[in-house]
C-alpha cells in the first residue's frame, strides 16, 4: 500500500463560519464546476458525520456537500457538482477546512483520493492519493488521518508530511478515533486481531492494546481527552467502556439480548452519558458510573443538572466509582444473584431511549442540558430531552426533514 501527496501554495489559516451560519469568501469553483442549486433536483445522502465537538454535522450527498448547526438547527452552506457527489466529508470544528473523499459515481473525485478543501478560498490546498478506497478521514488541529482497508496514514497538518503508519485487521468501516485537546494526541483503532483495540498515546510515545470483545469491533469512540474508550463489537449486545492510560474495563452496559449492528456511540462531554444507536431502531441512554480524578480536579466545575460524581481535567489518573446518583441504569431484578446466574442476568440496561424508524441508519450525539441529537440517512434531525434522575421515553422536542425544500419547517 503507497500514498501520494500533492499541496497547492501551502496550507492557509482558517477562517470560522460566523454565526450567522455564512461562509465569507472570494468566488471560485469547487473543481471545474459548481452549478446553482436547483432544488427540483432528487438529492441523495451518502453520509453524515458530527464535527469535532458535535455542535455541527456534515451531509455528504449524491450532488456535493451540505453543512449544518445543530443548535439551532440551521443549514449553514452547501456546495454542489456536475461531476458527482461525496462519501465521506470531514468538518474542521467550525472552520473553513474540510476534508472529502468523491463517492464511486464523482468523475473528478474518486474514492481512493482525499481532497482537503479550503471552502474561504474555494480551492483544494492539499491531495492524497491511494491504491486503494478511503474508508475515513479524522482530523484535528495539528493532524490528518487517513484510514483505508489495512492501514492508517497520520499525516502533519502544516506540511502534509507523513509521521505514522499503522497496520491494522481488515477495517471495512474504517473504524478510527482520536482525541481532540491540544495537550493529548490519543488515537484509538482496531488491532491486528479480532476484537483488538489499539491505542496510541502519541505524546507519551506509548502504545496500548486492550482485548475489549471476542467478536471483531463494529464501533468505538473516545473521550475528547482520549482517555476513556467507548466499545461495541459486531454482536451489538454490550457496550464497554475502558480506561486507555491501562486497559482497565471499567463498567459494561448492555444494549439488549439480540445482536444488533451499532450504528454510533456518543460519550456526553461531562462523561455522565452515553448514548448508542443501533438497527433495532432505538437510541439508548445509560448512566456511566466512572470518573476521571487528578490533581486538579477541585478546579473543575460539574456541567450537568442534579448530582453527578464527574470531574472532567487532563490527568492520566482514572478511577472507576459507584455513583450514588438517582439515575441509575436499572438492572435485572435477579442482580442479586450475580456469580450464580449468566451474566445476562446482572446486566446494566439502558437508563432512556427513544425509537427512531427501524429501516434507517442513524447517529447520536449529545446536545445541551440533557438533550440528544439524532440524525438519520433518510434526512431527518431529531432534537430530544430525557429526564435525568428518572429517564424512560424521551420526548421529542424538534425534528426537521433537511434534504427537503423548506426544511426549516418543524
Amino acid at each position: 500500500m503507497s500514498s501520494s501527496v500533492s499541496t497547492s501554495r501551502g496550507m492557509l489559516p482558517s477562517a470560522r463560519l460566523d454565526a450567522h451560519g455564512s461562509n465569507s469568501g472570494t468566488p471560485g469553483s469547487f473543481g471545474q464546476s459548481v452549478p446553482e442549486f436547483n432544488d427540483t433536483d432528487e438529492t441523495g445522502l451518502l453520509s453524515v458525520s458530527w464535527n469535532q465537538d458535535h455542535g455541527c454535522f456534515a451531509a455528504g450527498t449524491t450532488h456535493g456537500f451540505r453543512i449544518y448547526s445543530c443548535d439551532p438547527f440551521k443549514e449553514i452552506f452547501r456546495r454542489d457538482l456536475k461531476s458527482g457527489g461525496f462519501g465521506i466529508v470531514e468538518m474542521l470544528f467550525r472552520s473553513n477546512i474540510l476534508a472529502l473523499v468523491g463517492a464511486g459515481t464523482n468523475s473528478q473525485y474518486p474514492p481512493s483520493k482525499v481532497v482537503i478543501w479550503d471552502d474561504y478560498e474555494r480551492r483544494c490546498i492539499g491531495e492524497f492519493s491511494f491504491r486503494s478506497d478511503v474508508r475515513a478521514v479524522k482530523l484535528r488541529r495539528d493532524r490528518i488521518v487517513v484510514v483505508v482497508e489495512h492501514k492508517i496514514y497520520v499525516y502533519n497538518f502544516t506540511d502534509l508530511k507523513l509521521l505514522q503508519q499503522i497496520e491494522t485487521l481488515a477495517n471495512p468501516r474504517g473504524l478510527c478515533c482520536l482525541s481532540h485537546h491540544s495537550n493529548t494526541f490519543v488515537l484509538a483503532c482496531p488491532g491486528l486481531q479480532r476484537g483488538l483495540v489499539r491505542i496510541e498515546h502519541f505524546g507519551l510515545n506509548m502504545t496500548k492494546l486492550i482485548k475489549a470483545h471476542d467478536s471483531h469491533v463494529a464501533c468505538l469512540t473516545l473521550t475528547m481527552d482520549g482517555l476513556l474508550l467507548a466499545t461495541a463489537s459486531t454482536k451489538g449486545t454490550l457496550i464497554r467502556i475502558f480506561n486507555t492510560m491501562n486497559g482497565t474495563r471499567l463498567q459494561e452496559v448492555r444494549r439488549g439480548s439480540d445482536n444488533a449492528e451499532i450504528y454510533s456511540i456518543a460519550l456526553s462531554p461531562n462523561v455522565q452519558w452515553l448514548a448508542v444507536s443501533s438497527e433495532k431502531g432505538t437510541v439508548h441512554i445509560f448512566n456511566l458510573r466512572v470518573r476521571v480524578v487528578g490533581e486538579d480536579s477541585s478546579n473543575h466545575s460539574i456541567t450537568a443538572q442534579g448530582p453527578a460524581p464527574f470531574f472532567r481535567n487532563s490527568s492520566n489518573s482514572l478511577d472507576a466509582l459507584i455513583s450514588p446518583n438517582a439515575g441509575a441504569n436499572p438492572g435485572s431484578s435477579l442482580s442479586f444473584m450475580k456469580g450464580f446466574l449468566p451474566k445476562y442476568f446482572s446486566s446494566e440496561w439502558s437508563f432512556a431511549q427513544f425509537r427512531v424508524p427501524e429501516d434507517t441508519q442513524f447517529i447520536a450525539t449529545f446536545g445541551s442540558q440533557n438533550t440528544v441529537i439524532i440524525v438519520g440517512m433518510d434526512g431527518s434531525f431529531y432534537r430530544c430531552s430525557f429526564d435525568h434522575l428518572n429517564g424512560g421515553e424521551m420526548l421529542q422536542q424538534e425534528y426537521h426533514s433537511f434534504l427537503k425544500k423548506g426544511h426549516l419547517e418543524s
